[in-house]
């Protein structure tokens, strides 16, 4: 299954259990998993066993042609203009204090690319964290550090900073308010 269509599963998934107004805990129980499977899926973090898929589903109390009905397996050739207020907001870590808006994700040469906004405040609880992608940032406002190897890199506004996210990374604001920056993960096809 490729990253894409498992990015819009994830979503799928958790944009459905939030429309019927259904918490993690609740689904996890309905299921016969746990709490942190549910959220690991919902953000993209493990691929469900069919099984598992499958009941989340029924769970859900979709029908399987709706769940599946407009999931993008091919990318239009026609351009692609995102409003701002389509910005879907996502968790990706157990954190406090970030905050991860998904622009687009689309599959370009065969590798999907994933284009979020991401937020952190001065105080956020953040520990090290790792991605199944190379990420390229843009500071777009404040400062910030990053801790990868043990050697700390500064970026303040107008940054750029391309890396291997595969490695244990960290983050931390620097800014008296909070720091943005425009995160653009390149995924490699397993």
């Amino acid at each position: 299954m490729s990253n894409d269509i498992i990015l819009q599963i994830s979503n799928r998934i958790k944009e459905k259990r939030k429309e019927k107004k259904i918490t993690l805990e609740a689904l996890a129980k309905e299921v016969g998993v746990t709490k942190g499977l549910i959220s690991q899926i919902e953000n993209s973090r493990t691929i469900p066993s069919l099984t598992v898929l499958l009941s989340i589903i029924k769970s859900l109390h979709v029908d399987l042609n709706d769940f599946f009905d407009k999931l993008l397996t091919d990318a239009s050739e026609a351009p692609l203009i995102i409003k701002a207020n389509q910005h879907q907001r996502f968790e990706k870590e157990y954190t406090k204090g970030t905050y991860y808006y998904r622009i687009t994700s689309f599959k370009h040469n065969g590798k999907l690319v994933d284009v979020v906004l991401y937020k952190q405040e001065k105080n956020a609880r953040k520990g090290f964290v790792s991605t199944e992608a190379h990420e390229f940032d843009y500071m777009i406002k404040g400062r910030m550090q990053y801790t990868i190897d043990n050697k700390k890199y500064i970026l303040e506004e107008g940054d750029s900073f391309y890396y291997d996210a595969r490695k244990l990374h960290h983050t931390k604001c620097l800014s008296n308010g909070h720091f943005e920056m425009l995160v653009v993960y390149f995924f490699d096809e397993e």
